[in-house]
């Protein structure tokens, strides 16, 4: 039997260190393939994870839940087949819904997957902003977590903690919640934390009965699902108007519409060969956070080439920029993830015109 976990979490979250983290102490010795859905047009963290040993399917589509359903079955069946893993990670992209991937996985149909784990990593200090900003997708990852493991907490101040867990309570009363910062657990803790059958198995069952139908968004409780016929040709004409529940910025979402990832969020990605500084790569993400210039920059990450030789990995969340040196890579790539994001304002900042 072949394990699934599947490790969700919004834009920024640490779902890439966490699963560094399992696999240097807690998946050690086993044979694993980590499955990316990484929403853009350029795969990032694929070369973020080369480093760990692990074979990795990118597959940079979009929205699970209406571009890759039957992709995913397929890409499922030919890592079981072919790659025979003692274990499959999935992470699905930040701005994904678990309960999609879920049923993906329960929707390919292969006898040999037996779903482990399902886990949302939120970070401690924005679980409020997430939530009011990007309600329905970030919610969706809470709802329907078997597992909830908390990041950024080390130093965090007891009381805001304890309201970020209160806040997480509302929306999914039944999750492990890890709210110990990482560095002071191994990962073989954290796993059996994940691998919790009693909530695992709850969470699929409130999650297969109540999720809406990955296709067309509808509720189809007493139907086969593979019967079921979709009329429907999922272009969206989304206005923001008064009524919007998409959870894009500027709207205080409390409605409960399905909408597609792709429609919500926008990206930027670009390849580049040009060379930079530390110190340009820092004074660039600095910038991000000016809406009117850039739009609402939720995420930005990526590796170039050094000036110096080398290679200067970034990652960029509000307020949090990372600028590290890492391993060579085939050529420069970045990636910006946000909401009504502009494009021409972010190849100006880093000088790809």
């Amino acid at each position: 039997m072949i394990k699934v976990d599947i490790i969700s979490g919004f834009l920024g979250a640490g779902k890439t260190t966490l699963i560094k983290k399992l696999l240097k102490e807690a998946y050690r010795n086993e044979r694993v393939v980590l499955i990316e859905n990484e929403f853009g047009e350029i795969g990032i963290d694929g070369g973020f994870m080369q480093e760990a040993g692990v074979e990795i399917t990118e597959m940079n589509s979009g929205c699970i839940c209406c571009s890759l359903v039957g992709d995913f079955g397929e890409a499922l069946k030919k890592v079981a087949a072919e790659l025979n893993p003692e274990r499959i990670i999935i992470e699905p992209s930040g701005v994904g819904k678990l309960s999609d991937v879920v049923r993906a996985v329960e929707a390919a149909g292969i006898a040999e997957l037996s779903l482990n784990a399902a886990v949302c990593v939120a970070d401690a200090k924005k679980c409020k902003m997430h939530l009011k900003n990007f309600g329905e997708f970030y919610a969706n990852q809470v709802e329907h977590a078997a597992c909830i493991i908390l990041s950024h907490t080390a130093g965090m101040d007891e009381d805001k903690l304890a309201a970020a867990v209160a806040l997480l309570r509302e929306k999914n009363a039944a999750a492990e919640i890890i709210t110990t910062d990482w560095d002071a657990l191994s990962g073989e803790a954290i796993l059996a934390a994940m691998e919790r059958r009693d909530t695992l198995d709850a969470a699929l069952a409130e999650m297969l009965h109540d999720a809406p139908c990955p296709v067309c968004g509808h509720h189809h409780e007493h139907e086969n699902h593979h019967e079921h016929e979709h009329h429907h040709e999922h272009e969206h004409h989304h206005e923001h108007g008064e009524e919007c529940t998409c959870g894009c910025h500027g709207h205080d979402h409390h409605g409960q519409g399905h909408h597609h990832a792709d429609e919500v969020f926008r990206s930027f990605g670009a390849e580049t060969a040009r060379t930079y500084t530390a110190e340009e790569i820092r004074a660039a993400l600095s910038c991000l956070s000016d809406e009117a210039e850039f739009g609402h920059v939720l995420r930005a990450k990526g590796y170039v080439p050094a000036a110096d030789g080398g290679f200067i990995y970034f990652d960029y969340v509000p307020g949090e920029p990372d600028v590290r040196a890492g391993t060579a890579q085939s050529t420069g790539r970045i990636c910006v993830i946000g909401a009504e994001i502009c494009e021409a304002a972010l190849r100006r900042l880093f000088r790809l015109e």
